[in-house]
């Protein structure tokens, strides 16, 4: 049997998300005596080998065909399901299908689950096979607020695994004395429907080189004191200073000044930051929900009494507008000196 888990890109490689998905897929293959597996959408020669084989993989299949292009998620589970199907070519009988809680890796496996007519499980921090189609798992309720004990009944478990679930520095761990050599690259061409690529999205080139925001180790935040769209200039060139991403409150998306996929909060993303530096943002609960689990919080906020300054590690009183530049002014000497 095998624990077969699906690996998005980011920047050509293996997303931090999908490495930590990995984490948790291999405890699950370790509790049951069982192989780890990966399934990776592109050509053989771009299969990450290396990262895959550090996080104990020891064979991945590369999922290529002339009707897959860009992101189709229905396509994607039909292939998953063609993959974990134990048909001959297939990665044989699998006990679990595991994937990142990316907005892809939860939509394609709600579509498997669909197609399979198996129960899925969202946000996982942990998974163990405690019997034959029986899975005792810990996963996050309300945002990470909380922590469930599950148990899953399925012949096959579909999970997706909370970005916070493991710590970067754990996610190669475990892999033994297993090297780039073992892990055996194979193809795989799936047998798709009627329909499976209609619904199909092309990322353009900057998004997908970027870091995602969930795996980011630096957010710089902004929320309504930003003032508008263009205000996000100065925090965009702080981000890129800093090897990092922008993220930004509720209130601005409902105002449209940033897309939804920048969102940080209960209904947005999820964020584990080394650090996360809010601008302008007030902190409500919803909000800082999402951003809890971030190591050093530093608040720049013109209002002492928000509730963001009173959760944050270090707060900066003042003006983000005057605040901002003159950081970004003392990163730029100290990096020429």
């Amino acid at each position: 049997m095998t624990v077969l888990c699906l690996i998005e890109t980011d920047a050509g490689g293996a997303a931090d998300a999908s490495l930590r998905a990995l984490a948790v897929a291999r405890g699950l293959a370790a509790s049951a005596g069982e192989s780890l597996a990966a399934a990776w959408f592109g050509p053989v020669a771009a299969v990450p080998a290396a990262d895959l084989a550090a996080a104990g993989v020891s064979s991945a299949w590369a999922i290529e065909s002339a009707e897959l292009s860009g992101y189709a998620p229905l396509a994607w589970a039909r292939a998953l399901a063609g993959l974990s199907s134990g048909d001959p070519g297939s990665a044989g009988p699998v006990s679990a299908v595991v994937a990142a809680a990316t907005d892809h890796g939860n939509e394609v496996l709600a579509h498997l689950a669909a197609i399979s007519d198996l129960p899925m499980a969202a946000n996982c921090v942990s998974a163990s096979l405690t019997a034959p189609g029986e899975f005792a798992l810990v996963r996050q309720r309300w945002a990470g607020s909380l922590l469930e004990d599950a148990v899953l009944e399925a012949p096959m478990a579909l999970l997706t695994v909370a970005a916070d679930a493991v710590p970067a520095e754990l996610v190669a761990s475990g892999a033994g004395e297993r090297g780039p050599g073992n892990v055996r690259v194979e193809h795989y061409e799936p047998e798709l429907a009627d329909g499976d690529v209609l619904v199909r999205a092309a990322e353009s080139a900057d998004r997908k080189s970027g870091v995602s925001l969930a795996s980011a180790r630096v957010v710089v935040g902004g929320g309504r004191g930003v003032g508008g769209p263009d205000g996000f200039a100065v925090l965009e060139e702080l981000a890129g200073l800093l090897g990092g991403v922008v993220g930004v409150s509720r209130v601005v998306t409902s105002e449209g000044w940033r897309p939804h996929r920048q969102q940080v909060g209960q209904t947005g993303t999820k964020i584990t930051p080394e650090l996360y530096l809010a601008c302008g943002i007030s902190g409500a609960i919803q909000h800082m929900a999402g951003c809890q689990g971030a190591k050093t919080i530093v608040a720049i906020n013109t209002d002492a009494g928000a509730p963001i300054v009173s959760k944050a590690d270090y707060a900066v009183i003042g003006d983000l507008h005057e605040v901002l530049p003159a950081l970004i002014d003392a990163i730029k000497t100290r990096s020429a000196s």
